[in-house]
């Protein structure tokens, strides 16, 4: 990989703990990279020309939770799709709007998640509802590539305190995402 240009930052994620896995990424401008987890990281709306930089960071999977009503032509998925493709990156869109967030989005978000060859990049208007399936899916006991539950029982606790480390205050779903993991004992 080539030297990152001088006005890009990298950014290298301590493995200390499962809130903060080890990642380096490659961040041109103001893109905001969050991890998750080692292998799934959610970020705020970004640029078709992030992309390349996106891949260059290690990410395999692009995933688009932004529907097309919400943004301008030039980021509409068929560009979008363009240059992941040009980069490289599998591309998923899954647009999440208040009417379709639920379970079945969560598990189809598993799904592309779990069909990825390597680290994926799920990216909205904040990062928020990639967030918020992440952690729905995560109650389910879906695997999203990596649990955040290391002892493989869902725990709402757990979920909550992952995305809060990246910013995501998800407490007011706390008893949603623990009826979800209660489900699946």
């Amino acid at each position: 990989m080539s030297m990152p240009e001088a006005n890009n930052t990298i950014v290298t994620f301590q493995a200390n703990d499962i809130t903060r896995p080890a990642c380096r990424c490659v961040l041109k401008g103001p893109m905001d990279i969050r991890p998750l987890t080692a292998r799934y990281a959610v970020s705020p709306q970004i640029d078709p020309e992030d992309v390349p930089a996106i891949a260059a960071a290690g990410f395999t999977t692009l995933i688009n939770n932004r529907p097309c009503s919400e943004i301008p032509p030039s980021h509409q998925a068929d560009v979008m799709a363009q240059a992941a493709e040009a980069a490289g990156l599998k591309y998923v869109v899954l647009p999440i709007v208040h009417s379709s967030l639920g379970p079945d989005l969560a598990k189809a978000q598993a799904e592309a998640c779990d069909a990825s060859d390597g680290p994926v990049f799920a990216y909205c208007a904040s990062g928020t509802r990639c967030t918020i399936v992440w952690a729905m899916a995560q109650a389910m006991g879906e695997t999203m590539g990596q649990k955040v539950c290391e002892t493989g029982t869902p725990d709402a606790d757990i979920i909550v305190n992952a995305a809060s480390a990246q910013g995501y205050d998800l407490t007011a779903m706390h008893g949603q995402l623990q009826a979800l993991a209660n489900a699946q004992s």
